[in-house]
């Protein structure tokens, strides 16, 4: 209705579908539709998933019946991956970890941008990307000028798709909640955090689901990465709300698996 109405002239539809977070449940059309899946909670998934794909795809029909479709930007994505608490232990494979943590698991997550007039049709890029980088990324697109003063983090992602940009640019993007703090640099990645008291490297050009860590072999990389994180840190500004929990979060098994003395684990501050 709002893409009809807003035809013709400029618009921006904002549609958050939470159709693949908890709880889990599903009409009983897609439920039956998907057929018969094992165990009951995946099947509920592969439902809400239908209803997901159902949706998104209603939006896309209405722009394509109102003639829109070539010049309107479309963006897929997700905040995070799938959370341990689902009790899906493939949900994310193969990478190690779930939302709630910064293993790949938990923050590599789908990034789709379709714009037919623009980005060749299966385009991909291999860049790593970010969401700081929608905002300079539409507001380029649509001519739109930064305020005086304000400075957005993120980089312009339409030269690295329409191929105008090398797609091999090396990139540092951090993440933090407290006192768990991320940085990624080219295909190095290092966490570290206090609770437990740890640091974990890894090269993801060669180990993309985090198996080997490295942080006592290469003490070289370590400093090297911290020290970016600790420049992040000093540029930065401290939070406006602290932390009100922390929440323990096995890496390698779901909220339905026992932990065992031995296994993995962070906290996260939130």
């Amino acid at each position: 209705k709002f893409i009809r109405a807003n035809r013709n002239r400029p618009f921006f539809l904002y549609l958050a579908h939470w159709a693949t977070h908890t709880p889990l449940q599903a009409t009983r059309e897609d439920y039956e539709a998907v057929g018969d899946i094992k165990p009951h909670r995946l099947r509920v998934y592969a439902a809400m998933v239908r209803a997901l794909d159902r949706s998104v795809a209603r939006i896309t029909e209405a722009l394509e019946a109102e003639g829109l479709a070539d010049n309107t930007i479309v963006v897929f994505t997700s905040d995070n991956g799938g959370a341990g608490y689902l009790g899906l232990p493939e949900v994310n494979a193969p990478y190690r970890g779930w939302k709630l943590t910064a293993f790949e698991g938990g923050i590599r997550a789908p990034l789709f941008i379709k714009w037919p007039q623009r980005i060749p049709k299966g385009s991909v890029v291999e860049t790593p990307a970010a969401h700081i980088d929608l905002m300079p990324t539409v507001a380029n697109a649509v001519g739109a000028s930064t305020p005086e003063g304000v400075e957005l983090d993120g980089i312009d992602l339409l030269p690295l798709a329409t191929g105008q940009a090398d797609d091999d640019q090396v990139r540092t993007l951090f993440w933090q909640s407290g006192y768990y703090r991320i940085v990624r640099h080219g295909d190095w990645k290092l966490q570290v955090s206090e609770r437990p008291n740890k640091q974990w490297l890894y090269n993801l050009a060669e180990d993309p689901t985090e198996q080997r860590n490295l942080a006592q072999q290469r003490p070289d990389k370590v400093s090297e990465l911290m020290a970016l994180l600790d420049q992040h840190k000093d540029n930065g500004r401290a939070p406006l709300y602290p932390y009100v929990v922390e929440m323990p979060v096995a890496i390698d098994k779901t909220l339905a698996e026992k932990f065992e003395p031995g296994d993995e684990y962070i906290y996260w501050p939130n």
